[in-house]
C-alpha cells in the first residue's frame, strides 16, 4: 500500500487536494520577519501577503532540511506505507538533496519501506496538473508503476507559459540580469517564460506592453491546447484577477469546451514572481520550446 504524497508548490487548490485524499507537504517562506508554511489557501491572507510585497516587502523561501523530511515521512513508514512523492522540479530548489540525506537515514530505519520520487520538471499547477491526474488514477485502482508510466509520458506535454510584471523580482531570484531588468522595465517589454524540458525557467519571447502580452498569453492556449476534454485549463494570477479573468474570457470567445480553472498565485511562487504575473498552464502535444541564447 502507498500513499500520494506533493508538495504545496504544486498549487493544487486546498479543496481539490482534499477531494483527491492527498498528502501534502507544507512548504515555508517569511515576510518582514514571519514564517508561514503555504496550505493550499486554506488560512493564507493573500491580501496581506502581496499589499506587503507592493509596499517595499521582500519575501523569502527556504529549502525543508533533512529532519523535516524525517518527520513528515516518518509516520508514513511506521504505518507501513510506501510513499509515491510528485515533486516540484528539482532544478528550482536545493531542498532535493536535503530530502536525500532524509531518505538514506530512513532507509536504515526502515528498510522494507519505499519512497519513490517523481520529479515533475515544473511548478505551480504544472507540477498540480501532473499530481492532479496521478491523483485521479490513484482513486481509480491504478498502481503507482501506472501512474509513473503515464507520467514519464505526460510530464513533457504539459505547457506552461507566464509573464510578470515587474522584471526585478526575477533579477532577485537570479532569473534574469540586472542589465536585463533594468532595460526591459525602462522599455515595456513583458518577457514570456516557460518551464523548460529540464524543469528550469527559459525565455519564450519578449512583448511589447501588458495589453499584449495577455492576449498572447490567450493565443497560447488556444492554438496549442489539446485534450480540452479530459484535462484542465489553468489560468492563474498573482493579484491582479481583472486581468486573468480577461485571459479566461479570450480563451471562450475561441474554444468554449476548454475547462478553466481561474485560482490565485500563492505566496511561495509569488515571492519570485511578483504580483500582477499571470500564467496558463494546459496539456499541449509537447512543452513550448525556449528562445535559442
Amino acid at each position: 500500500m502507498s500513499v500520494l504524497l506533493c508538495d504545496s508548490n504544486c498549487e493544487l487548490w486546498h479543496t481539490r487536494a482534499e477531494e483527491l485524499g492527498l498528502e501534502v507537504i507544507p512548504m515555508p517562506y517569511c515576510v518582514e520577519n514571519e514564517e508561514y508554511r503555504y496550505d493550499l489557501g486554506k488560512t493564507t491572507d493573500f491580501r496581506k501577503f502581496y499589499d506587503a510585497v507592493r509596499a517595499g516587502a521582500v519575501p523569502k523561501t527556504q529549502a525543508l532540511n533533512p529532519e523535516d523530511y524525517k518527520r513528515i515521512l516518518t509516520p508514513f513508514f511506521e504505518r507501513g506505507e510506501d510513499v509515491l512523492y510528485l515533486s516540484f522540479s528539482h532544478k528550482m530548489s536545493g531542498t532535493f538533496a536535503q530530502l536525500d540525506f532524509a531518505l538514506k537515514e530512513l532507509k536504515e530505519r526502515f528498510p522494507e519501506r519505499k519512497c519513490t520520487v517523481f520529479d515533475t520538471k515544473s511548478i505551480s499547477l504544472g507540477a498540480g496538473i501532473q499530481v492532479e491526474q496521478a491523483a485521479i488514477m490513484k482513486q481509480n485502482g491504478a498502481a503507482d508503476e501506472e501512474i509513473l508510466s503515464f507520467l514519464n509520458g505526460y510530464t513533457d506535454r504539459v505547457a506552461v507559459y507566464f509573464v510578470v510584471d515587474d522584471l526585478m523580482h526575477l533579477k532577485r531570484g537570479g532569473r534574469v540580469s540586472g542589465v536585463a531588468a533594468v532595460a526591459g522595465t525602462l522599455l515595456g517589454l513583458k518577457p514570456m517564460l516557460t518551464v523548460n524540458e529540464e524543469g528550469g525557467l527559459s525565455v519564450i519571447s519578449k512583448i511589447s506592453g501588458r495589453r499584449k502580452a495577455i492576449g498572447t498569453l490567450a493565443n497560447k492556449i488556444v492554438e496549442e491546447l489539446r485534450d480540452e476534454e479530459t484535462y484542465p485549463v489553468y489560468v492563474l494570477d498573482a493579484d491582479c484577477p481583472e486581468e486573468g479573468d480577461r485571459v479566461r474570457d479570450l480563451v471562450l470567445e475561441k474554444r468554449p469546451s476548454a475547462k478553466i480553472v481561474r485560482q490565485t498565485v500563492g505566496p511561495v511562487i509569488g515571492a519570485h514572481c511578483g504580483p500582477g504575473t499571470i500564467g496558463v498552464i494546459f496539456t499541449a502535444d509537447r512543452r513550448p520550446v525556449p528562445l535559442r541564447k
